[in-house]
């Protein structure tokens, strides 16, 4: 045996001379390829802004609609309120329960939560009271919430029992 290990062959690619021109063409078409994939990007992109904006105006439409009969309502209850006064005060009660039940089928049920614990994720305190209530419980409401737990459209602005300092 001898010290010297033997020469590793170069491959045969290696001995190949690069072809500057072959090099280029390749850059090029690469370029090309590029240009069209970021074209394409920004039509996509485009496209997906116009169907957005399609989409928002749509639904606003579709809410809209849902809320006409609630105005028709109201301009028909002006109408007959001069022939007699209950029947405006009748009239405007049917109108809010109407408008009530289409923010439920919209998905934002009314809510007022009297009796119940206090949380502040579905109420805001308006004010503070002491009486038989346990403390942090929602004694009355001022202004009714609208939502469910996971989407609270507004909250219900509540007096709170608290305890005497």
């Amino acid at each position: 045996m001898t010290d010297q290990q033997p020469v590793a062959e170069a491959p045969e690619d290696a001995t190949r001379e690069i072809d500057p021109a072959a090099v280029e063409a390749q850059l090029a078409d690469a370029e090309a390829r590029l240009r069209r994939a970021l074209a394409d990007f920004d039509n996509l992109r485009k496209r997906y802004e116009r169907e957005v904006v399609r989409e928002r105006s749509a639904e606003r439409a579709r809410i809209i609609r849902e809320w006409l009969p609630i105005v028709d309502d109201l301009e028909r209850v002006l109408d007959h309120a001069a022939q007699d006064p209950a029947v405006l005060i009748e009239g405007v009660r049917a109108v809010r329960d109407q408008a009530i039940h289409l923010l439920a089928r919209l998905g934002f049920p009314r809510f007022d939560d009297i009796g119940k614990q206090f949380d502040p994720s579905r109420h805001d305190a308006v004010a503070m009271t002491t009486g038989d209530a346990p403390s942090g419980t929602v004694v009355a409401v001022v202004r009714p919430g609208y939502g469910t737990d996971e989407s609270v459209l507004r909250p219900a602005g509540v007096v709170v029992a608290g305890t005497p300092s």
